[in-house]
């Protein structure tokens, strides 16, 4: 029988305030023996639908693990062999300028029944080699005066990479620049500023962020890119003439 006290009630003396006390702890243990007990009894009742759930865990992790080893490792190796054949005409691309938009073509393409750039990113999605084929599809694109086809590519290229980083949001600028679109090409300019601090794609992009900014009026974020390169890459190519550049923002200011 539970115990309580009643409003205004006093234990008359210390063994009935023991007897409570006691009372009220049996009352718990009580509560909690009915509780477990009844915990037992549903996990009794319901036992098949609990292991149901547990092998239903298990097969998913097994089919992960059997996916990763027997078909995600299998097609990230076979996606790099396939893009070895157009890389090297990509490669090659990018040292004949007398034969590049050719070249270029083939990467993307593919030739002699081999799977190219396009392919191999349609082909094998999810994978490091499609991922890097997305970046030299869309480097491919830029070469071939084909901005917006080579914004859609390097967009969908991720990496943590120091130096593909900054290059490929300095591309897409360089792609905007083409078509027009200042604004859009300064905002992927300070992304790939963002991206990474070098010596070589910094002051590169410090200066085209400088002369898009002076393009656009905004004479006061332009001084701030070239003396920046002034002030902090002294010794980089876009050092030379950059006072030239202050001097035409602090004019238009």
């Amino acid at each position: 029988m539970a115990t309580y006290k009643k409003r205004g009630y006093k234990p008359k003396g210390k063994e009935e305030e023991q007897h409570v006390s006691d009372s009220a702890t049996a009352e718990v243990f009580s509560t909690l023996d009915s509780s477990a007990s009844k915990t037992e009894q549903w996990v009794a009742r319901n036992q098949g639908y609990i292991l149901g759930i547990i092998g239903v865990i298990a097969v998913a992790v097994l089919a992960f693990l059997g996916y990763q080893q027997f078909i995600q490792e299998p097609r990230e190796a076979s996606a790099s062999n396939e893009l070895f054949y157009p890389l090297q005409y990509f490669s090659q691309a990018q040292q004949n300028t007398a034969q590049a938009d050719s070249l270029y073509t083939l990467a993307l393409e593919g030739a002699e029944g081999k799977y190219g750039l396009l392919d191999i990113v349609d082909e094998y999605s999810g994978t490091k080699a499609a991922n890097l084929a997305r970046y030299a599809a869309g480097i491919s694109y830029m070469n071939l005066n084909q901005y917006q086809d080579a914004i859609s590519y390097l967009e969908d290229f991720k990496t943590d990479d120091a130096m593909l980083g900054p290059i490929s949001l300095g591309n897409i600028g360089d792609a905007f620049m083409q078509l027009g679109q200042a604004g859009d090409a300064l905002g992927y300019y300070e992304r790939a500023l963002a991206e990474n601090t070098n010596d070589f794609t910094t002051p590169l992009y410090l200066q085209k962020a400088g002369v898009t900014a002076l393009e656009l009026g905004e004479t006061q974020k332009a001084l701030e890119f070239f003396s920046r390169i002034k002030e902090q890459y002294p010794n980089s190519a876009q050092a030379n003439g950059v006072d030239a550049y202050i001097g035409m923002a602090q004019t238009a200011d």
